[in-house]
Order: C-alpha cells, then sequence, then structure tokens
C-alpha cells in the first residue's frame, strides 16, 4: 500500500513540475513605474546580450543547440548609444549610405523595418521580455515586402490633430514616440526605389518610457484604446528616402 501512495504521491509531483513548465509567462504591471522601467533596463540588456545581425542586418537570437553562430557579434558589442530620452541606437557597420541624407524633424520617410512590440517583467524573480509581438501595421518586413510610409508614431500630420475630438487625440504625444524621434535622426536616408532589396542600417530600441509609458495613446489599428502601455518597441530598419515635408499643406 505504501508503494502505491508512493507512486502517487511521485507522478501527482512530476504533473505538477510539467504543468509549471508549460505555463505562459504572464504579465502584472508594478504599481511603481520606477520598476517598470527597471525591468525594461535589465530586460533592454539581456535582448543585446542574446542577439546579434546576420548579413543583411536581421536582428537573430543566439542558438543553445547550432555552433553556425559562435563568432557572431552580440548587439551589446555593436557600439550601442543611448539619446536623452533613454531609447538605444545601433548603426550597423558598412550598411550606411555615402553620403546620404541627413533625416529632418518632420521628413516624410518611407521605411523598411520589422518592428515588434515587449513587455518586460519578472516571472519567480527573472527580469525578461514576458511577451513579444508585431507592431502590426509597421512591419512590412514580415507584412507586405514593401517600404511603408510616414509612419505616425514619428510624426502625426496636422490635418490628423485637427480632425480629433478628444484633447488627448489632439497632442503630438499621443501618436508620437520621443525615443524614435531621437534615434532615426542618427541615421541617414538612403534614395531607394521600393523595388530594391533591403540591407538593413540597424537597430532602435525605445523603452516604454521614451514611448508611450502608461498615458493614453492612439490605437495603432487595434481594438484597445491603449494597447500599448507599458511597452517596449524594438525597430530593425532600413531607411530608403527622406525628403522635406510641405508643411502647407498641413500634412
Amino acid at each position: 500500500m505504501k508503494k502505491i501512495f508512493l507512486y502517487i504521491l511521485a507522478g501527482s509531483l512530476c504533473f505538477s513540475a510539467c504543468k509549471k513548465d508549460d505555463e505562459v509567462q504572464t504579465y502584472v504591471e508594478p504599481e511603481d513605474i520606477n520598476v517598470q522601467n527597471s525591468y525594461d533596463n535589465e530586460a533592454i540588456q539581456k535582448f543585446l546580450d542574446n542577439n546579434y545581425l546576420d548579413s543583411q542586418g536581421n536582428i537573430k537570437a543566439f542558438s543553445s543547440t547550432d555552433t553556425a553562430d559562435d563568432n557572431e557579434v552580440k548587439l551589446k558589442n555593436l557600439n550601442p548609444q543611448t539619446t536623452p530620452s533613454g531609447a538605444i541606437y545601433i548603426i550597423r557597420n558598412n550598411a550606411q549610405p555615402n553620403p546620404g541624407t541627413i533625416i529632418g524633424n518632420t521628413d516624410v520617410m518611407r521605411i523598411m523595418m520589422r518592428a515588434k512590440a515587449y513587455l518586460a517583467g519578472s516571472s519567480d524573480g527573472n527580469i525578461s521580455f514576458l511577451t513579444n509581438t508585431n507592431f502590426s501595421g509597421y512591419s512590412p518586413l514580415d507584412e507586405t515586402g514593401s517600404p511603408i510610409s510616414d509612419p505616425i508614431f514619428y510624426y502625426v500630420k496636422n490635418s490628423t490633430l485637427n480632425a480629433a475630438s478628444a484633447t488627448a487625440a489632439k497632442q503630438r504625444s499621443y501618436y508620437e514616440m520621443e525615443g524614435f524621434q531621437e534615434a532615426i535622426k542618427m541615421f541617414k536616408a538612403f534614395n531607394l526605389a521600393d523595388s530594391e532589396n533591403y540591407n538593413l542600417q540597424g537597430v532602435i530600441i525605445v523603452p516604454s518610457r521614451a514611448a508611450f509609458a502608461r498615458d493614453a495613446h492612439f490605437s495603432f489599428g487595434t481594438q484597445y484604446s491603449s494597447p500599448f502601455r507599458n511597452t517596449t518597441f524594438i525597430f530593425n530598419l532600413q531607411v530608403y528616402k527622406s525628403s522635406a515635408r510641405n508643411m502647407s499643406t498641413q500634412d
């Protein structure tokens, strides 16, 4: 009888352990926003340590089983720089236009990129990115294969602000990411046709405090009112073209 009891106990313990391993990590918002900022910082540093750029500049995770990437350089060793708001950018060597076009504060841009949204949090005391999703509509490398024009999180048109009815939606900060605005101007634009193949210029990482933090913001096509609360954004991009905007048109 004792043996039967021990077998049942061992089996139940094994089931419990397996169930725990299979559980999806869930994000719990910390009450103190400074804690969220620390989560972002630590998760970003782990991301920089665990990823590299391939021959076309795509972000790739190091494999724990394949030795083919053993000689690749970690993102953290590619001279990441930080903007005043806390955004991080990496300019990839030998992938920049020469001389290229300086990107202005209100330029119209065409960008080929992959954009992802991450939530940093704690799971059993381990800080990391617990979830990640495509920043839908802004990841042409995964969605359309063609550059996108004028991303609203870089510059919202005056006509959009003027047409808004809610007070919050009349503010630029409701749409625009300060961190992205700062970092993108550290790159220069090519002058490429949309049909040209991509060779990504680098990486921009915008922690939540340099994006929308916990403020009300544009839904970006989702069904939720503030879908990117506490969210860190990571952009892997190439600016195909940048040109001055005609401000007299309000667009």
